[in-house]
């Protein structure tokens, strides 16, 4: 199956468990995959066959900067649901949410959640 990929967007939240989190904020990544068929876009060079991925940036930023959760796992269910509900030619979605600076004590490069989910 073919798959439209956004990698490394950046948007700045207030999720997390610690008030702290919720006060301060942070910047989160999200990778998405959407997948679906891209032969008739390719074809046609017609917007309306494929998936704007500027749309997709903002329905993401939208979820990410917008109401706080305590959890990431959260966040990523959010998304997956949004782009499986707003976009019929999407199929299936992987998404990855980062939180770079969560707090752990120790180091660490990256804490990150990856889901998987179909359109049923």
């Amino acid at each position: 199956m073919d798959c439209i990929q956004l990698d490394g967007m950046e948007f700045y939240g207030f999720h997390g468990c610690l008030p702290s989190e919720r006060q301060t904020g942070q910047t989160f990544f999200v990778d998405a995959k959407l997948y679906l068929e891209l032969q008739q876009a390719g074809r046609s060079d017609e917007l309306s066959a494929t998936v704007n991925y500027a749309d997709v940036f903002t329905d993401i930023r939208d979820i990410v900067e917008g109401e706080p959760v305590n959890l990431i796992e959260t966040v990523a269910e959010r998304i997956a649901a949004a782009i499986l509900k707003n976009y019929d030619l999407v199929s299936m979605i992987e998404v990855t949410v980062h939180k770079p600076s969560a707090p752990i004590p120790g180091k660490f490069r990256d804490a990150a959640v990856s889901l998987t989910r179909k359109r049923l």
